[in-house]
């Protein structure tokens, strides 16, 4: 075992100093004008035309249509159904049976020993001696510049309209108000920063190799094989054979009839006719009438309101801050021992 230094990074809390932005409430007095939308009321007269309605009565011709019925005489022609013997022959198919003898073949299976021979992979172990790589890791210390971010509260006067919608009927005047803005600041400050470089050796090890060689064996195996035997049989076999028979049969056959109807027919007739009616009908007339009309004027009113602002006031304050420092530290490391 050898004993080594190493460098150890430690954190520490330190308090600093630093500008703080706080602020103090002011109250302050403004006098604003608004403008009031009075209604006023004013009364005007018009002129507009309506339809009246009349009645009136006239005479109307008009043709109605009358029904006269009349009896007529047709004939017409139906099929009669009816039915009748008749005989018909057809062939149909009779099987016949018939002895036959077939040869055939059947498999028949056998088991045989076998001499085969088969390679295997044999293992066995082997030293190897090689160089690998080894990385360190060396604390490097650096500076660096960051960016801290601020800001402070700005009270800003701005104009709005008067009336608070923005409609543009108050004659487009505004008044004036404050509104707080965040404004913000960067800060560049140097910082001391330990990076770690990692370096390359070589070192020589040596490390143990699972190899293969084959070797050839024998040995003996049952191999199933296969030889056909002859056989013979004798088979029924089924012959179709034509064969004519005659059969009676009911025929259903038509023959046209002719039928007499008597049916009423009905025509129209053309008849004129008169008769009264009553009409309406629309005469113009003209006719006035009064309505109302409202519309808004803008009256002026002075009015004082007391606000209050943030004045903003630099504080110095203590700030706790965790700071990296690196510290020396001994340590125990292995040695290796290679042989040659």
């Amino acid at each position: 075992m050898v004993t080594k230094t190493v460098m150890v990074p430690t954190y520490v809390d330190e308090m600093r100093t630093c500008m703080r932005t706080e602020y103090q409430r002011e109250d302050k007095t403004r006098t604003y004008t608004v403008y009031n939308q009075v209604p006023v009321t004013e009364e005007k007269t018009c002129t507009y035309t309506v339809m009246v309605p009349q009645q009136q009565t006239k005479t109307v011709s008009y043709t109605v249509q009358k029904p006269v019925w009349e009896t007529k005489t047709a004939e017409y022609t139906v099929c009669e159904y009816y039915t009748e013997q008749q005989e018909r022959t057809c062939t149909v198919m009779v099987p016949e049976y018939s002895e036959k003898t077939i040869n055939y073949e059947v498999p028949e299976y056998y088991t045989e020993d076998v001499e085969k021979t088969y390679t295997v992979c044999q293992r066995y172990t082997e030293e190897v001696e090689a160089t690998r790589t080894v990385f360190k890791r060396i604390p490097v210390t650096t500076t660096k510049t960051v960016k801290i971010c601020g800001g402070y509260w700005e009270t800003q006067t701005v104009e709005v309209p008067a009336c608070g919608s923005g409609c543009g009927n108050c004659g487009g005047c505004t008044r004036t108000c404050c509104k707080r803005v965040w404004v913000p600041t960067v800060e560049e400050k140097e910082v001391q920063c330990t990076t770690y470089e990692c370096v390359t050796e070589e070192e020589p090890y040596t490390y143990t190799v699972y190899k293969t060689r084959p070797v050839e064996k024998t040995c003996m195996v049952k191999v199933r094989k296969c030889r056909m035997v002859p056989c013979e049989k004798t088979v029924k076999v089924c012959k179709m054979v034509p064969q004519e028979k005659t059969f009676t049969v009911m025929v259903c056959k038509s023959r046209p009839v002719t039928k007499t109807c008597e049916y009423q027919v009905c025509r129209m007739e053309y008849e004129e006719r008169t008769k009264e009616v009553t009409c309406c009908v629309y005469v113009p007339e003209e006719q006035t009438r009064t309505y109302a009309v409202c519309r808004y004027e803008c009256v002026p009113e002075e009015k004082t309101e007391t606000y209050t602002v943030c004045k903003p006031v630099q504080v110095e304050v203590q700030v706790p801050v965790r700071v990296c420092k690196m510290v020396e530290k001994e340590i125990e490391v292995p040695v290796c021992c290679c042989c040659n």
